[in-house]
């Protein structure tokens, strides 16, 4: 399973990166006895569906994952949803959109489009449901309620490993210290974690992660590696690992555009 680091910026676009999207890649089985290559994308933020088009063919994505409906993470489906019904060559086939409640209508207020537009051809919506791993060939997608002002949701990740077995990549989303964060990072391959906030310079809490919290979940939960993401263009990178080393001894990298992970 491969990791790509489409956008990393939190909250808005930056001067280095879009908003949140990753994209995770991995090779299995196509149903008619060869192999291709499985593709999710988690998150649409600003500037991210542009940057997308340097990695994979939208008509190659099987599923887009989205953390939760604020604007950061999901702004770009706008731009999905006009390049695949406009293409020259002809409507896209349908993709599976895996979102909070409401995802739909969210879309539609971002669009501002005729109102009679049921982007049905597009997208096919459905919800998350913790009790309901996604399937999207050799990899399984289980989600997790997370805390944040709106519904969000952190996605644990298994699929094959380059040297052969199972591997797992964890992804916050967006949120606070919360009960679900551990069995959702537990034993992963690799977690990664938004870690937003700074001690003692963002004091209100139920948002988002500081470098510390995010070191103490992937300490806590045994976490092989940590990579800090959705950091704010205002934010010194340095000062966020710094907080999360003090509470985690495994690797930690900041996340950038481009990066890759093979797992």
């Amino acid at each position: 399973m491969r990791l790509t680091v489409v956008g990393c910026s939190g909250s808005m676009s930056g001067p280095q990166s879009p908003a949140s999207c990753y994209l995770l890649r991995a090779e299995g089985a196509d149903g008619q006895g060869g192999l291709r290559t499985w593709t999710v994308v988690m998150d649409l933020g600003p500037g991210a569906m542009g940057a997308l088009l340097n990695y994979v063919d939208p008509a190659e994505i099987d599923l887009i994952a989205l953390s939760h409906l604020h604007a950061d993470h999901v702004a770009d489906l706008v731009g999905m949803q006009v390049y695949r019904k406009w293409h020259p060559a002809g409507c896209l086939p349908q993709l599976d959109v895996l979102g909070p409640a409401h995802s739909l209508q969210r879309l539609r207020g971002l669009d501002g489009g005729d109102a009679r537009e049921s982007y049905s051809q597009e997208f096919a919506f459905r919800e998350h449901d913790p009790a309901q791993p996604v399937q999207v060939g050799p990899m399984t997608l289980t989600s997790f309620p997370v805390r944040h002002p709106v519904p969000a949701f952190g996605l644990r990740v298994t699929g094959p490993g380059e040297r052969g077995g199972e591997v797992t990549v964890a992804f916050t989303g967006d949120t606070d210290t919360c009960d679900t964060l551990i069995p959702l990072a537990q034993d992963a391959d690799l977690l990664l974690s938004e870690a937003a906030f700074q001690e003692g310079r963002d004091q209100v809490r139920g948002v988002h992660l500081t470098g510390k919290r995010a070191g103490a979940v992937a300490s806590e939960a045994g976490a092989r590696r940590l990579v800090l993401t959705h950091l704010q263009p205002w934010t010194d990178p340095a000062v966020v690992r710094a907080e999360a080393n003090e509470v985690y001894d495994g690797p930690i990298d900041l996340a950038r555009a481009g990066d890759d992970w093979y797992l």
